[in-house]
């Protein structure tokens, strides 16, 4: 009996720790296809990852690009960008990101992204620090 009861605790274990990696590595991949649809200029394709909240404040593609150019220089361009440590949330997760920018400064960037009726998920905001800097 105890041997089953351990069993199923160790089966929800990692069920769930597979779970959040789903999460994680679906997360990681609209932060990835938002990235380098700025690499590739294409606002339509970046604006497709914002969450619907971010959408009301921009309204469109070209105004939301324009403020990712202006206010978020290191994430447009820059000459790294590797993930680093993530949480989860309920339907909630949090991604770092280190990041190089075009000039060889470092910087950390936190994405927020919700989970989506849909199941998807979408970018609900990024807070930028240069690297070494604290709130």
């Amino acid at each position: 009996m105890l041997i089953a009861a351990l069993l199923v605790v160790i089966s929800l274990v990692f069920s769930s720790a597979a779970a959040f990696a789903d999460d994680v590595a679906a997360a990681q991949g609209v932060i990835r296809a938002q990235e380098q649809a700025f690499v590739r200029g294409d606002a339509r394709a970046a604006y497709s990852h914002a969450a619907p909240a971010i959408k009301e404040i921009f309204p469109a593609p070209d105004i939301f690009m324009s403020m990712v150019q202006n206010g978020y220089a290191p994430i447009y361009r820059h000459k790294s960008f590797e993930f680093g440590e993530s949480k989860s949330e309920g339907s909630w997760i949090s991604q770092r990101v280190h990041i190089i920018d075009a000039n060889g400064e470092a910087w950390e960037a936190l994405y927020t992204l919700e989970q989506q009726a849909d199941g998807s998920y979408k970018i609900t905001g990024c807070s930028l620090l240069k690297a070494g800097q604290s709130v």
